[in-house]
């Protein structure tokens, strides 16, 4: 059998959501008199732990300086919490497992 016929193992990627809060660094794109933001991401990795390096990883390149991450699970497991999850995030969620990438879905600044 070749490699195209073989049939495709199931990802074990999942998509996690998380809640990243970066502070200023220079050309980070924020509004001048912002002190920092927070970023609702949606990630996809084989666990939290690797959505979460990943993230930050992708964020540093950004030009942004992540100071903390929250997690706050999967759609299944937000689900189970008894989240509400529209249509838009749901889109959003599954744009980052088909591209296997990070989806910055909200960005708050901060300001004093």
């Amino acid at each position: 059998m070749s490699d195209d016929q073989k049939p495709k193992k199931p990802s074990r990627q999942q998509v996690y959501t998380l809640l990243v809060e970066i502070g200023r660094k220079a050309g980070d794109g924020l509004p001048d008199k912002a002190t920092g933001a927070a970023l609702m991401c949606f990630a996809s990795g084989i666990d939290e732990a690797e959505a979460v390096r990943e993230t930050v990883a992708i964020l540093k390149q950004a030009d942004t300086a992540p100071l903390d991450v929250t997690g706050y699970g999967t759609l299944a497991e937000r689900e189970a919490e008894g989240a509400e999850i529209d249509d838009e995030e749901r889109a959003l969620m599954q744009r980052a497992l088909d591209e296997n990438s990070v989806i910055v879905a909200q960005m708050t600044p901060f300001f004093d």
